[in-house]
């Protein structure tokens, strides 16, 4: 039987592309109902990373927004802002990442609803905290990667500024609001007291950073200068082999003599700047000169079987090819597919967080924009007359079925 520890947890979704969905679609796993309100616009990620058979979800959206519930508002409509006013009402959660100030002028602002609501729990992810200077900034997942200096650790390390190929501050972010969300249900049970939440990225991801590579600049006065000199080191990264790449890592004293051992370099066992953590710290650079040489002797299958035996970590250089077909991935399950209403034949990626022993619920499929529309306006408490009423004037707006 499948555990749900927010069953019962209602969670009214105000939010669109990553960092926001990203969040619900965590709280759904965890059993939350979740109630995504789409524009008639609709959520930009439908459109983003890619087409589909009938264009209306990208891959990326079916993944982010599957376990929820979709009705289509027109918040600009008479007639909206009574189906918000009542999903307010039937919510534990209310999650928005829009602007503050779009909020306030639609009155969903957690000021407002805590207001009228003290036991709701309002969570509000911003690009940047309200309580600073860029706040009410428009920003994307790129942007962040740049202000918080993580492209400014590639220019540290490899003379270019780049970006990380995925939005991962988006997915870092929005783990970090589920969690906080969770944490805010825990208060709320002991107190009855609803709780305001604010999340902001800049902030969140710039203590990530800093946490790792404010470093020997910790100290008053600093010891050294900023930066983990092992990861901004230029050979600080995959190493060539015979056929293909290779990743592995050696930190401890053993695992870095069984390194030497395996790659035919045990002349340097006995070398002070490298048998010990503090005299590899001291010679970083020469280190990781040596670690990361290129391996061409062999091919990936053989060094991973030699690191295997020598019992280090390594694994081979996946690509978006190949990681689908990893055995491992293939073994857990990780890939299934399923029928969706409108796209055919989808992937489905389970949740990878087992309880007991037996994984989360997936939910089911991403719903077309508004595909739940009538249903949840029937159980908001409108009749037949006011349903057709708000379809009709398009304040709201009901998938086509086929």
């Amino acid at each position: 039987m499948s555990i749900k520890p927010l069953e019962g947890i209602r969670v009214l979704d105000l939010t669109s592309v990553v960092v926001g969905p990203a969040c619900s679609a965590r709280l759904a796993q965890y059993g939350a109902e979740i109630i995504k309100v789409e524009s008639p616009e609709g959520d930009l990620m439908r459109g983003l990373g890619g087409t589909s058979p009938t264009g209306q979800h990208s891959g990326a959206y079916l993944h982010l927004n599957r376990g929820k519930r979709n009705i289509c508002l027109n918040l600009k409509q008479a007639g909206a802002g009574e189906v918000m006013d009542r999903l307010v009402e039937s919510a534990d959660v209310i999650i928005a990442n829009m602007r503050p100030q779009a909020l306030v002028k639609l009155g969903i602002d957690s000021e407002s609803i805590l207001q009228q609501y003290p036991e709701k729990i309002y969570c509000l992810i911003t690009g940047y905290g309200t309580d600073g200077p860029y706040a009410g900034e428009p920003t994307y997942d790129s942007v962040i990667q740049a202000a918080t200096g993580m492209t400014g650790l590639s220019l540290a390390r490899d003379g270019v500024p780049r970006y990380v190929p995925m939005l991962i501050c988006d997915h870092v972010v929005g783990e970090i609001a589920a969690g906080s969300i969770v944490s805010a249900l825990y208060h709320r049970r002991e107190t009855g007291l609803g709780v305001s939440l604010e999340i902001p990225m800049f902030e969140t991801m710039s203590a990530f950073v800093l946490q790792e590579h404010l470093a020997q600049q910790s100290f008053d006065p600093p010891v050294g200068p900023a930066g983990d000199q092992r990861l901004l080191s230029p050979h600080n990264k995959p190493v060539q082999t015979a056929d293909g790449w290779i990743s592995f890592t050696v930190n401890t004293d053993a695992q870095v003599i069984a390194f030497l051992e395996t790659v035919g370099k045990a002349d340097l066992i006995g070398d002070p700047r490298f048998s010990s953590v503090a005299g590899r710290a001291e010679n970083v650079r020469e280190w990781f000169e040596i670690r990361g040489a290129p391996l061409l002797e062999k091919t990936t299958a053989q060094w991973l079987a030699d690191f295997r035996t020598a019992d280090l970590a390594a694994k081979p250089c996946h690509t978006l090819e190949t990681l689908p077909n990893d055995p491992h991935l293939q073994a857990v399950g990780l890939i299934d597919y399923e029928i969706h209403p409108t796209e055919g034949k989808v992937a489905c990626i389970r949740s990878t967080i087992s309880f007991n022993g037996s994984y989360l619920d997936a939910g089911v499929p991403s719903q077309p924009k508004g595909w739940e529309t009538r249903k949840l306006l029937e159980e908001l408490g409108f009749d037949s007359e006011a349903i057709d009423n708000l379809v009709s004037t398009r304040a709201a707006l009901v998938a086509q079925r086929v």
